[in-house]
């Protein structure tokens, strides 16, 4: 059928074929992973006793909002957590992440980056590496900052990990790759550091960056010794649905202690009018098992399909998928540049723009992305990126269907390998 639809060429047809027929026991093995987190989903919806009225919010201050409250509530369920914000003014994953930081962290206390160097935009918060000067980091305000690299072969270093956890205050676990050639940590790994540190300092917050991640797997880091847990909404819980927003989740106490950060001191989680965004909110948290499903399809596929044409993706389509996230080294800047300008003509929106690399805010590289989203940023819709500096690795994400994210894929394939 998709040769109706594009101009393939023939034995890029072939490795379709291929690729599907290899796929099946995977595909079977993520659709289960949906299944069981769609029923949890609903168990959420109707155990919190979600009505229509709560797709109404509120403006102003947004105080006594029961619609945001009941919002948190069924996010609650889902993810395991004691107390949770759900909120619509946290403009992405980063800022989500910078305030959860500054809620926990007071001058003097110490930062633990106990799986690598954090995502390339965490820098700047942090205050490390060229983006992190003069402006509010967390070192200017006194918090120390160390981390553990990874080993080698991308595992931690648990040695390491007890040595430095002993006057760590904050204990800070990436788990998905950023831009790194590693796959996402499982829920064991995370398990596993969490136990080290609470085996030398029993007090230290084990905070998880779970950008990525959310819905992979049939539980949260959450159930695996995390104490608090954030993300963004128009990365997987947002279903491609909701517009903006993230969420902080996690022990009661560290979600206040946090909320006052989020809005001001003795404020805390009491303010925060929702306007108009609470029904995509639900709407698309409700869907996000499917479309993070499709999503691991869509990644699913295309390693396979790179594999086929001699690439080497991470992770391989046999291996379980923790994150939403392929990346493979294209080899050169012209294919790099080649599958992401696949990606943007196969996409709905703005298929006919020309990616081109660029400097990003955050970042210390030129970076060059194709994102043709309904939402401005989202990457669980098809989209994929990458530093312009050797060895050329391409980061691809999403794909709210797989129909749609087979073809993007297939047809950037042939634009970078096959043209």
């Amino acid at each position: 059928m998709i040769e109706q639809f594009y101009d393939l060429k023939p034995e890029v047809l072939a490795l379709d074929r291929q690729a599907l027929a290899l796929c099946r026991e995977q595909f079977a093995h993520v659709e289960g992973i949906r299944d069981y987190n769609q029923l949890k989903m609903l168990r959420a919806f109707t155990d919190s006793g979600v009505a229509a009225q709560h797709f109404f919010g509120s403006t102003g201050y947004g105080v006594w909002d029961d619609s945001r409250n009941k919002l948190e509530e069924v996010f609650c369920r889902c993810v395991g957590a004691e107390a949770a914000l759900v909120r619509p003014q946290f403009m992405s994953g980063t800022h989500t992440l910078t305030v959860a930081l500054f809620g926990l962290l007071r001058t003097g206390d110490t930062l633990l980056a106990a799986t690598g160097r954090p995502y390339d935009t965490l820098e700047g918060v942090i205050g490390i590496g060229e983006a992190g000067k003069g402006c509010g980091t967390l070192r200017e305000y006194g918090i120390r900052y160390d981390e553990v690299p990874l080993k080698e072969d991308f595992t931690p270093d648990y040695a390491g990990i007890a040595a430095k956890a002993k006057t760590a205050t904050v204990v800070h676990i990436q788990r998905s790759r950023g831009y790194t050639q590693r796959n996402a940590f499982d829920l064991d790994t995370i398990r596993k550091v969490a136990q080290t540190v609470r085996e030398v300092n029993p007090n230290a917050v084990i905070f998880v960056d779970n950008c990525y991640g959310e819905f992979t797997q049939t539980k949260e880091p959450l159930s695996a010794g995390a104490d608090i847990i954030a993300g963004s909404f128009i990365k997987n819980p947002g279903g491609g649905i909701t517009p903006t927003g993230g969420y902080i989740a996690g022990r009661k106490d560290l979600v206040e202690k946090i909320s006052h950060r989020f809005t001001a001191p003795g404020i805390g989680a009491d303010l925060g009018c929702t306007q108009d965004s609470l029904r995509d909110t639900f709407l698309g948290l409700y869907y996000a098992p499917g479309v993070v499903c499709e999503a691991v399809k869509t990644a699913i596929y295309a390693q396979c399909l790179l594999e086929l044409c001699g690439v080497h993706p991470v992770p391989r389509y046999t291996e379980d998928h923790n994150d939403i996230v392929t990346c493979f080294d294209s080899g050169s800047a012209a294919a790099l540049q080649g599958f992401c300008a696949g990606i943007q003509k196969n996409s709905p929106v703005d298929s006919f723009v020309s990616p081109e690399p660029a400097d990003e805010p955050g970042y210390t590289d030129k970076v060059i992305m194709a994102s043709g989203s309904f939402t401005e940023g989202s990457t669980i819709e098809i989209s994929c990126d990458g530093p312009l500096r050797p060895p050329y690795t391409c980061y691809l994400q999403g794909g709210v269907n797989f129909t749609a994210g087979r073809a993007a894929v297939l047809n950037a394939v042939q634009n970078a390998f096959f043209a």
